[in-house]
């Protein structure tokens, strides 16, 4: 019985306690549902995004961003290192085997008795060693390096969507400027038929010179622009091959829709159920980064507080000695066995200043996870505003255009008919082409909005399969 006793006692001394908190998700004030829209228990970040586009060239970058992208690659390593790291912390945890040999010739017999001379020595056997985890240090260890790994693979979800918005939006800007300058392109074209006939009327006398320069002007104000947005589009076009991984490549007109000047806007968003704000929690990788990076940091904590307490190191050895290599076979047995306990008594305090380290550290993640989920509550509500707004505005670019149209192509029959002097028709050419830039703009805005809704929910950007490739 007092054997069984001493075991079971052993055991529960090797098993240890651990100290430090363990962690708890902390508890958060949120909102019942989002100001700019109802809640509802389906959420737009959980439907299919990419049907909402439905542009197969866009779902060619999309694919090609996930396959190639160096930055996404990056992510996915760090998250090998984190596991490899886990690994590393987690076998602390438990005892070490090696295999031990050693060969040594020397005269430290000569000390003893004169004239034994030059002797061999030979070792052959197992060592062990296991430090027990008495207060849950290794423990510790291991829970937060778990955490932290949790943490990487959520940081790699993080990149993802980042990359995934970052490709859409980009290419949304590449169609925006592919429309503005062929708006542009239109605009020269007829801007130069407009002067040449202008010359042709100055040349007959019925016309000022004026009314020339002012044409020519215009015309090389629409040149301007073409030549700026060309710019524009080569430089997007450079920076959307670099996030889809590949090399600079001669570009190719996006297919552009025809901006709409009638009946609804572009692209009209689907009704906007956004779940509940709890969801984000759960649904965001941003945040759950965050949360993972608390509860590492907690762990944190016991393995400082750990240091404090005694620890007990047991160390093993068995093996055979020889002093002729040739006899090695019927050599001695040796073995040992050993126990070291080491206690810290006096280090100035440096022990209790880490532990206060890493609860300062923590209140640090805390304080980080918190802002983490105020932001993310505020990017839905600006994507929701984006998305509402942005809608309610092309609907009125869009009439402006009409209108702008209407407007230059009177001012032009005026102007034909002797009625008004050029400026007019002036005024109103350049008033059709600023509100044709501004609705073009403003239609990507409308799509971007929607973009930027479905990164800030967290969801769809992130499905589990590939989105399928355009066939």
């Amino acid at each position: 019985m007092m054997r069984h006793a001493f075991a079971l006692g052993c055991a529960a001394l090797l098993s240890g306690c651990l100290v430090g908190p363990d962690y708890q998700r902390p508890e958060l004030e949120l909102p019942d549902d989002y100001v700019g829209a109802s809640a509802t228990a389906t959420s737009l970040a959980e439907l299919p995004w990419w049907t909402v586009f439905d542009d197969p060239q866009m779902l060619e970058l999309l694919s090609a961003a996930l396959e190639n992208n160096r930055d996404l690659r990056r992510a996915a390593a760090r998250v090998e290192e984190a596991r490899a790291r886990y690994g590393v912390a987690r076998a602390a945890q438990f005892p070490t085997l090696s295999v031990e040999a050693s060969a040594a010739r020397g005269n430290s017999g000569e000390l003893l008795r004169r004239g034994v001379g030059p002797t061999n020595s030979y070792f052959a056997g197992f060592g062990a060693a296991y430090e027990a985890d008495l207060w849950g240090q290794y423990r510790r260890g291991s829970e937060a390096a778990r955490a932290a790994l949790l943490a990487s693979a959520e940081n790699r979800r993080v990149v993802l969507i980042t990359l995934l918005a970052d490709v859409a939006t980009t290419y949304l800007l590449l169609q925006d400027l592919d429309a503005r300058l062929q708006i542009a392109i239109d605009t020269e074209q007829l801007r130069h038929e407009s002067t040449e006939l202008i010359r042709e009327r100055f040349s007959k006398g019925t016309v000022a010179l004026i009314d020339v320069n002012q044409a020519e002007v215009q015309e090389a104000e629409a040149a301007a622009q073409v030549a700026a947005l060309s710019r524009q589009v080569r430089e997007t076009w450079n920076l959307l091959n670099l996030l889809v991984g590949r090399n600079p490549q001669p570009h190719l007109r996006s297919a552009t829709a025809p901006l709409q000047l009638s009946g609804d806007a572009f692209l009209t968003a689907p009704e906007i159920p956004v779940g509940l704000p709890s969801a984000l929690l759960e649904r965001r990788p941003d945040i759950r980064r965050a949360e993972r990076e608390l509860a590492a940091q907690t762990a944190r904590i016991g393995v400082a507080q750990a240091l404090r307490f005694p620890a007990i190191r047991l160390t093993g050895t068995l093996g055979v000695a020889s002093d002729e290599l040739s006899g090695f076979s019927s050599g001695t047995t040796v073995w040992g066995v050993g126990i070291d306990l080491f206690a810290p008594l006096f280090d100035a305090g440096r022990r209790r200043s880490q532990v206060a380290e890493e609860v300062a550290r923590t209140q640090q993640a805390l304080n980080v996870y918190e802002q983490t989920v105020l932001a993310a509550l505020r990017e839905v509500e600006d994507a929701l505003a984006g998305v509402q707004g942005y809608r309610a505005e092309l609907e009125a670019r869009t009439q402006q255009v009409l209108a702008a149209r209407s407007a230059s192509q009177l001012s032009r029959a005026r102007y034909d008919g002797g009625v008004t002097d050029y400026l007019e028709v002036l005024d109103s050419e350049r008033s059709l082409f600023n509100a044709q830039l501004a609705a073009s703009q403003v239609r990507r805005l409308q799509r971007v909005s929607l973009v930027q809704l479905y990164r800030a929910l967290g969801g769809g950007w992130a499905p589990a399969e590939p989105p399928p490739r355009a066939r």
